[in-house]
């Protein structure tokens, strides 16, 4: 008989994780994955930073590199990390970089809005990395200070000369202990800082890949408008971008949207420029409000009649390309996980629906044949989707075999052979012809069907479905 190890389960079996060593022994609950995912959210975190910089009006340049040891390094123009020391005793920079949910973003009036809500992101990043180094630009000095090991203080912060700009420089490699793989892709980070450029108007952003010495720089002075047209490059547009944007309750909301001939819809979120690829509550209302917005203006028209059914989302959507970013104050703001994946604020889906409605409906009154020639295609998309309904349930229901066997049904009296080579088909007038042609044939290979009324007629409708 098998022994059964016994485990003592007591207040000795209850262990305490210090500081980062959370972060280190379930790094998933923090980034997602330790896949290549994984691997770049480490760069979002600290770039979140410096866009937060840029969105409450502190520095206009961001650059990355990707430096051949393996490393990444994010500068940034902003105002740089506070420098003094912190009233727990340490230095500010340690404090944020090596404690979790410490930050400016927690303190009222620091951020008018933020995408690093959580406050763990360059904590996060320095538990999970080799080593960090935070080289900071403020006050007229230049300070540094290393971390290795985790986010252990290798070297403190110190003084190590004078300058006159401000700023932030983190550069970190990550441990290979922690993720599948530390090699970062250039084509990731590239399409992701244009998105960034995109929504930070007149912001410059650079890439640099020192391995393969590849070089971009990215830089919109429209913002949406650009992007809505790179999104709708080559394609056969039915406008000019459309942009618009309001602000309730603090909330503000940006929109960029244009309707091109295709049928695929192209939607986009952000919010605090933080991408939503799971959406939520602001593409929720952005949906609500142009759909809400054609009906109206439609039936005003008499585009849609009394008893015609509305439009739906999907036919108003068909063709669209549109861009939705919001900023949202700190205190508002919620997301669905630490990866912010999917916007929560219930606030923000009214207020998008509102200012998407109101905007919308003002365009369609103002251009009146933009108007029509959106809404003709929103007509040709509920006939075909009404179309494809009616066909799914003829279907379901076997109508179309039943029309066909309605047509050959009743008189007909089927061969009962099944070599269609050497069958026949006797068509005779009215049903005492019939009786008599069925007496006299052969019933292995030939079908007697009498036949009434306008004969040429029921000759095309049996030979149509005999070819089917």
């Amino acid at each position: 008989m098998a022994t059964v190890k016994k485990e003592n389960y007591d207040a000795s079996s209850i262990k305490i994780l210090e500081g980062l060593e959370a972060v280190r022994k379930r790094p998933g609950m923090y980034i997602g994955s330790t896949d290549k995912r994984g691997l770049h959210h480490l760069i979002w975190e600290i770039v979140d930073n410096a866009i937060d910089e840029s969105i409450n009006g502190y520095g206009d340049y961001i650059k990355i590199t990707l430096n051949k040891d393996g490393s990444v390094t994010i500068e940034d123009h902003g105002r740089g990390v506070p420098i003094g020391m912190h009233e727990s005793g340490r230095s500010t920079p340690e404090v944020i970089y090596t404690i979790l949910h410490a930050g400016g973003k927690f303190e009222e009036g620091t951020y008018k809005v933020s995408g690093g809500l959580h406050g763990v992101g360059a904590s996060v990043v320095n538990a999970l990395s080799k080593w960090m180094k935070v080289t900071i630009y403020r006050e007229g000095v230049i300070s540094t200070i290393l971390f290795a090991d985790g986010g252990k203080v290798k070297e403190p912060l110190k003084t190590i000369g004078t300058t006159n700009k401000t700023g932030t420089t983190v550069t970190f490699l990550p441990d290979p202990e922690i993720f599948k793989s530390t090699n970062f892709s250039f084509t990731t980070i590239t399409e992701r800082m244009q998105e960034s450029a995109f929504l930070l108007s007149g912001i410059t952003i650079e890439v640099v890949d020192e391995e393969d010495n590849r070089n971009v720089k990215y830089h919109y002075e429209q913002g949406l408008i650009n992007f809505v047209e790179y999104i709708n490059e080559g394609k056969a547009t039915l406008h000019k971008v459309i942009n618009f944007n309001g602000i309730k309750q603090g909330i503000e909301v940006d929109v960029a949207l244009q309707y091109q001939e295709g049928y695929n819809e192209n939607i986009l979120s952000f919010v605090n420029n933080v991408k939503t690829s799971d959406g939520g509550s602001h593409e929720t209302g952005f949906k609500s409000g142009i759909t809400k917005a054609f009906n109206d203006y439609a039936k005003e028209n008499n585009l849609l009649k009394g008893k015609d059914a509305s439009f739906e989302g999907s036919d108003v959507r068909e063709g669209l390309s549109a861009v939705i970013n919001l900023k949202i104050p700190e205190n508002l703001l919620q997301f669905e996980g630490q990866t912010k994946g999917k916007l929560g604020t219930p606030e923000a889906r009214t207020i998008t629906e509102q200012i998407t409605y109101e905007n919308m409906k003002f365009f369609l009154e103002e251009n009146r044949e933009i108007a029509l020639n959106i809404v003709e295609k929103a007509s040709r998309s509920k006939i075909a989707r009404e179309a494809a309904r009616k066909a799914r349930e003829a279907a379901r229901q076997g109508k179309g075999k039943e029309k066909k066997d309605k047509i050959l049904s009743g008189k007909l009296a089927k061969a009962t052979g099944k070599d269609a080579s050497i069958s026949e088909l006797f068509l005779v007038e009215g049903d005492s012809a019939g009786g008599s042609a069925k007496t006299g044939r052969n019933r292995e290979t030939q079908a007697i069907l009498p036949l009434r009324g306008k004969v040429k007629k029921l000759l095309i409708t049996i030979f149509k479905v005999m070819k089917n």
